[in-house]
């Protein structure tokens, strides 16, 4: 299995980063990818990448809940990194229009930004969208139609929407939401099935049942493949193939 979205480089794991690591590769995760988050937690996540080469990869990009009146020093940042070393993917970026929308229109000039640094070196793009999903879909039709490919991260949208993210031959990130009694999302994946998902968990959020309400990790990949499997109507081993197939695809084989 890849958890394709995990943040296990923030100080929820600090105590006790080694045994989560450990953890999630006895239950079968493979490599995990590490989205960034902003400037300030940049330090750990490379230097998590560098403890376990080969296993974490990680990220450049700035969150749409950490665009703020320095959003363009963050941006200048990413540009420098990139310069200096490759990254599995830019993100995550995208638009959150839960918490705030002081900086609503500067949310849609990093996006695009990062979408054309995505373009530029040739990475796919890993989208955070919440209250979000349709105008984010909007935005990334036009360059899909350049040849961008990416993932909306923790997918719980609708099936029109799920239907126009495979149009544009994007990826839904399903994590620890598919194993919830009443969102809907067991539901959805049931009906559209799984040529255009990868499994993530988000860790440390968005802990899967039935743990949930407690922090999230990778080893509980296995519980959302499971969810999966149950309502798919196939095996555990269908489910793992399928998507570490979908994730190789869109980021490549490292």
């Amino acid at each position: 299995m890849i958890d394709t979205h995990c943040h296990l480089y923030l100080k929820d794991f600090s105590e006790d980063r080694v045994e989560v690591h450990k953890r999630a590769i006895l239950a079968g995760v493979k490599r995990l990818y590490l989205p960034a988050i902003d400037s300030t937690h940049l330090g750990e996540m490379i230097s998590l990448e560098s403890e376990f080469p080969g296993i974490y990869f990680s990220m450049a990009g700035l969150h749409p809940c950490s665009v703020n009146k320095n959003y363009r020093q963050e941006l200048d940042i990413i540009v420098e990194q990139l310069k200096k070393r490759s990254f599995i993917a830019i993100g995550e970026a995208g638009l959150d229009f839960y918490w705030d929308l002081t900086y609503k229109e500067e949310q849609y000039e990093a996006l695009e930004f990062q979408a054309e640094l995505a373009l530029q070196y040739g990475i796919p793009l890993v989208l955070h969208t919440r209250n979000a999903t349709r105008e984010t879909i909007e935005v990334m039709k036009k360059f899909a139609l350049r040849g961008l490919r990416g993932v909306f991260h923790c997918f719980g949208g609708s099936r029109e929407e799920a239907e126009a993210i495979m149009n544009m031959g994007f990826m839904m990130g399903i994590g620890g939401v598919v194993t919830y009694k009443n969102a809907g999302l067991d539901k959805l994946i049931a009906q559209i099935g799984l040529s255009h998902v990868v499994l993530e968990t988000d860790a440390p959020y968005l802990t899967p049942a039935p743990h949930r309400g407690k922090r999230n990790e990778s080893c509980y990949l296995k519980l959302i493949a499971d969810k999966i499997a149950e309502v798919t109507g196939r095996t555990f081993d269908e489910v793992d193939r399928i998507t570490t197939a979908n994730a190789e695809a869109l980021f490549g084989r490292q």
